[in-house]
Order: structure tokens, then sequence, then C-alpha cells
């Protein structure tokens, strides 16, 4: 098991849900992925290009709940590039992404699904 898991603020579960991140910095991309993991802090998605460090984005998250898509701000804090397996396929990176200002019902409803997957998945926890 890895040591860090109990220095993390937050625990983190797989849950694969779809994502759209919009920059903020005046750039007009967007970008449509999954999440590798999710916690109360943030996420981890894997993007097709490399993310600057601390740039501003907007954050729409399907949490799977009926509910309507999980809006807030964050940035990106880290940004890892996937090793190629084959010459001709894109690159990828595993990026994480660090909510900034999500709101109370928010934390709520994302506090919620995580407890969920905690309890219903042996596997759930990232580690």
């Amino acid at each position: 098991m890895w040591e860090g898991l109990n220095r993390r603020r937050f625990p983190r579960v797989m849950f694969p849900c779809l994502i759209k991140i919009v920059h903020k910095d005046g750039a007009p991309s967007t970008l449509l992925t999954h999440t590798e993991n999710v916690s109360l802090g943030g996420v981890c998605v894997i993007v097709r290009r490399h993310l600057e460090m601390f740039m501003p984005i907007s954050v729409e998250m399907d949490l799977l709940d009926c509910e309507d898509t999980l809006v807030c701000n964050g940035k990106v804090v880290w940004t890892v590039r996937r090793k190629a397996t084959e010459e001709f396929k894109p690159s990828f990176y595993d990026t994480g992404i660090e909510f900034t200002d999500m709101d109370e019902s928010g934390k709520a409803r994302l506090e919620k699904m995580i407890v969920h997957l905690l309890k219903t998945k042996n596997n759930g926890l990232v580690v």
C-alpha cells in the first residue's frame, strides 16, 4: 500500500464520469473527458494535451445522481505525461485539478457520492 495514502487530505475514489473543462485564461478551449479518480478536493483526468500549471479553469462534472452537473472553478496543480505505447498514437497526460470554489451543496453531493462508493466498492479507494 502506498505510504502517502494516510497523508492525503481527502480520500480518492475511482469514479469514471464525464467532465467538461473550460480554460478561463482567455483561451477559448473546452476539453471533454472522463475522470480517473475524484475527491472532495479535486479530480484527476486524462487529457490529450498538456495543461499549464495553475491554469484557472471551470469544471462541469456529471455525478450520475440524476441532478444537474456539478459546476465549480478549479486550477491545474500537476500534470504527468504518460508513456506512449505506440508511435502513431497521441500522448496523454494525467492531470490533477484542485477545486477552488465549490459551493456547500456541491460539496455535500460529492461527499455523498464518495462515501457511497467507499462503502459499496472494496477497490473504490485509490492507493
